[in-house]
């Protein structure tokens, strides 16, 4: 009976967090007659969730039992708030084998083991976003079993800081092991492409998305491979690869082909890219200074001052 109390007291709790009121699941914590970890947890999540940092760490630090789940929602809490001495403080702290013995008893040993991959991929994440790449791969290196969230999380950055080969190298190692990449993964390894300017493999890794995993490419693989083939002067397929888009390009990708353009000095392409781009944002001054610096190298006076007329 007391644990169908706590399961039930624990469920209204959760509905006022769902629902965003705090007053009330705090009202039901404090007059609950006996409390579990979930409840603790459910109460300490909700407070993450909205970024009161300051109030969930209180609650944890009075927690009499913590268990794997406490850990992970305080330290990803800090790690996306970019607090990176709390986040490894804690996960420094967290006592590993008690936790794992604890909840291998409710959930089974593979649970833990994606619970704890996701701790150290926050850590990741977290410690390359703030300069610290080393201390990154040294803590991907210590994941016993490594799923997709962790290697994106070393891929991303490795490719933050610069390190496009090494991040194409890791994502070739994580299919080779097995793991399926998903359209966010294979973002992260066409931006690393682009970065790198290489056009060939840019192209295996779009066509093995569609082909292979049956990945509809979305408007960010599109931008990546638009952005890689400017890089590389190749702006006419560029250019016919945004018009074979299912749906209408956004202005930015357009903007970043104009901008090649001007880069490569290719000025009839560049008028008709920025006839796409007046359409979509004719209030746009920026559009039509880029038209006109372009017009300015190739020292067509005439079509500048054309454009000064149209944009004034």
């Amino acid at each position: 009976m007391g644990e169908r109390n706590v399961v039930s007291w624990t469920a209204l709790l959760v509905a006022y967090i769902n629902i965003g009121d705090f007053v009330e699941a705090k009202r039901v914590f404090d007059v609950m007659p006996e409390s579990n970890v979930a409840t603790w947890n459910s109460l300490i999540g909700g407070l993450v969730k909205i970024g009161d940092l300051r109030n969930a760490r209180k609650l944890f630090d009075e927690m009499r039992e913590r268990d794997v789940v406490s850990y992970t929602t305080m330290i990803d809490g800090y790690a996306k708030a970019g607090d990176m001495a709390s986040a490894r403080f804690l996960f420094e702290q967290a006592p590993e084998r008690d936790v794992v013995a604890w909840t291998a008893l409710i959930s089974g040993r593979s649970e833990i083991d994606v619970r704890q991959s996701h701790v150290m991929a926050a850590l990741i994440d977290m410690n390359a976003k703030c300069g610290n790449v080393d201390r990154a791969a040294k803590l991907f290196e210590e994941i016993p079993k490594r799923d997709l969230i962790s290697y994106c999380s070393m891929i991303q950055g490795l490719v933050i800081h610069g390190q496009d080969a090494q991040a194409i190298e890791l994502f070739n190692k994580m299919i080779s092991e097995g793991l399926i990449p998903d359209e966010v993964a294979f973002t992260i390894v066409l931006n690393a492409c682009s970065r790198a300017g290489l056009v060939e493999e840019g192209w295996h890794y779009f066509e093995t998305m569609k082909n292979e995993y049956s990945i509809v490419p979305t408007p960010d693989h599109y931008a990546c491979m638009i952005d890689l083939l400017s890089r590389k002067g190749r702006l006419k397929v560029a250019y016919e690869l945004l018009k074979s888009m299912p749906v209408e390009p956004h202005a930015g990708a357009w903007g970043a082909l104009l901008g090649a353009c001007k880069l490569h000095s290719d000025v009839e392409l560049g008028k008709e890219v920025a006839a796409r781009l007046f359409e979509l944002e004719p209030l746009n001054a920026g559009n039509y200074v880029l038209l006109s610096n372009i017009y300015a190298a190739a020292e067509q006076w005439l079509d500048v001052s054309l454009i000064a007329t149209v944009a004034m």
